[in-house]
């Protein structure tokens, strides 16, 4: 692999568009109070009414956080995000990957081995590209700001 002086950005604004769909998605299933994600899994009655929180609020905060995601993705590449210290930047990503790799976790093995979630194959290979995508946007970042940082 060749090493250029120029960082990747596509990774970062594919993350972007990821998150924002995240967001639509929830925003979609917010409107109508009831959680889920469009093309996933149903989710049953029974635990819809075992949250603290009522669907529609619950629907909201996670389209929210899918907007502050895109958010986060879209300063790894910007002048204006370059200017977060390089440790904190780093630090909110390692959060974001604990959490994006949490949930693409579980779509890959629902997916393929089955937990009784209901993802399916499909969904596993999302899972699976989401996790790359990600920590091939949080390698440009670091590859770009490591001079920075010295």
């Amino acid at each position: 692999m060749v090493e250029t002086d120029r960082p990747r950005r596509w990774p970062a604004y594919a993350v972007a568009v990821l998150f924002l769909g995240y967001a639509v998605g929830k925003a979609a299933f917010a409107l109508q109070a009831r959680l889920g994600f469009p093309g996933g899994p149903p989710v049953s009655a029974a635990e819809t009414e075992s949250y603290f929180l009522d669907a529609a609020t619950a629907q909201w905060f996670a389209t929210a956080s899918g907007v502050l995601g895109a958010c986060v993705a879209i300063a790894t590449v910007t002048a204006l995000g370059r200017r977060v210290p390089r440790k904190l930047m780093l630090l909110v990503l390692l959060g974001m990957l604990v959490a994006v790799g949490g949930g693409a976790g579980i779509m890959i093995v629902d997916g393929f081995v089955g937990m009784g979630v209901g993802w399916q194959w499909h969904h596993g290979l999302l899972g699976i590209l989401v996790i790359g995508l990600f920590l091939e946007m949080v390698r440009s970042y670091a590859a770009a700001t490591r001079h920075v940082a010295a």
